[in-house]
């Protein structure tokens, strides 16, 4: 193969990450505890979006902070495996640290 040829290859790489990239920015997965008690939306790149907590949660603090971490943890899992999905379609399956 060619210099010029994996050059070309390597910048449609470089374009169609940056578009996965800026698609998981718009993406967002959502996740909930307590049966709905706390809920939290997430982007495909790890930030949160909101926060929900329903009225009935606040009446136990130490409760309300387990059902806000479950949730947290929950939507940074989702987020990263919707990232890694779809990254996971451009890599062809391969680990490549710090694309996630």
């Amino acid at each position: 193969m060619n210099k010029i040829k994996l050059m070309r290859q390597a910048q449609q790489l470089q374009g169609k990450l940056q578009k996965i990239q800026q698609e998981l920015e718009k993406a967002t997965v959502e996740a909930s505890s307590g049966g709905g008690a706390v809920t939290v939306v997430m982007t495909g790149k790890q930030q949160v979006q909101s926060v929900k907590i329903s009225p009935e949660a606040v009446d136990d603090i130490e409760m309300l902070q387990d059902l806000v971490l479950t949730a947290m943890n929950e939507a940074v899992k989702k987020s990263k495996e919707l990232a890694a999905d779809r990254l996971g379609a451009l890599t062809g399956g391969l680990k490549i640290p710090g694309l996630t």
